[in-house]
């Protein structure tokens, strides 16, 4: 049992200000994988300030400064592969194959297609007799679930980062470990408070939502979060980007090979244990 009982605020590894804990399971086994943290409102505000005063200076990198940082992280990313995969099969109970070579290695993607899109976007155009300028937001507050810890977290973090904005994270309590290699990977190269991550249940995540500062929240998650999160951060007037639960429709055309309509139903249905939100269960 590992025990995973600071959270990344500021370049650093710091204690909960209040201690609380919450045992980590492992379904595969149904045995104890290890034990986390429980953030709090004041360990949320220390963070969210970490990452507020990050901003007034990783806003104002290049375009070429941090294209520099990205091609770092996608170069360690790539290397660490096997070792967040490990992470992703002792706390998911995912098999192997799903582990590494999907749920791990999609997450360096994301990297790369953040500098793809950083590479060529216009930040600043003329149109017409106006000039458009792009700027980074802010403070962005990201709640990630545990079905894709890996992919959830690094869709979210990885345009953040590309476009000038700092990040507060709040993932599954139940990913711990995959959360905690990728924090010490993106310490190496990003600097303090750019990134900050703090552990927790539901109250955590609302403490980040209900937080004056953050001016994006992004959450992964179920229907009714969704509801929460939209409701909290209207009094704020945050900006609200949420993917919620739901189930992918399937229609099978007249003309259509049923056998292999069968087979990748099937396949996409059970895929992630169903865990998915293109899960193939409405046919």
């Amino acid at each position: 049992m590992r025990e995973y009982l600071k959270f990344y605020i500021d370049g650093a590894w710091v204690d909960p200000v209040t201690p609380k804990t919450l045992q980590v399971i492992n379904p595969a086994t149904a045995g104890v994988a290890g034990v986390i943290s429980v953030g709090s409102a004041a360990d949320v505000d220390k963070a969210v300030q970490a990452a507020a005063k990050a901003f007034r200076s990783w806003s104002r990198t290049t375009r070429e400064q941090r294209l520099a940082v990205l091609d770092r992280i996608i170069e360690e990313f790539t290397r660490r592969v096997p070792e967040l995969g490990d992470a992703i099969m002792e706390e998911m109970g995912a098999p192997k194959w799903l582990a590494h070579g999907t749920q791990a290695a999609i997450g360096v993607n994301h990297f790369k297609t953040a500098r793809r899109i950083l590479e060529t976007y216009k930040f600043e155009e003329d149109r017409g007799t106006s000039r458009v300028i792009q700027e980074p937001i802010g403070v962005c507050g990201f709640i990630t679930p545990w079905n894709w810890p890996i992919h959830q977290i690094c869709a979210k973090v990885a345009p953040a980062l590309a476009t000038g904005c700092t990040v507060v994270l709040k993932p599954s309590d139940t990913t711990p470990a995959t959360t905690e290699l990728l924090a010490k990977l993106l310490a190496e190269y990003l600097p303090p408070g750019v990134v900050n991550i703090v552990c927790g249940d539901r109250d955590t995540g609302r403490a980040m939502v209900a937080h004056q500062t953050p001016a994006l929240v992004s959450v992964t998650g179920s229907v009714r979060a969704g509801m929460e999160v939209a409701e909290a951060a209207a009094k704020t007037l945050k900006r609200v980007h949420l993917e919620l639960g739901g189930k992918a429709p399937v229609i099978v055309f007249d003309d259509a090979d049923l056998e292999a309509a069968a087979a990748h139903i099937s396949m996409t249905g059970y895929f992630n244990a169903g865990q998915d939100c293109t899960a193939a269960t409405r046919v």
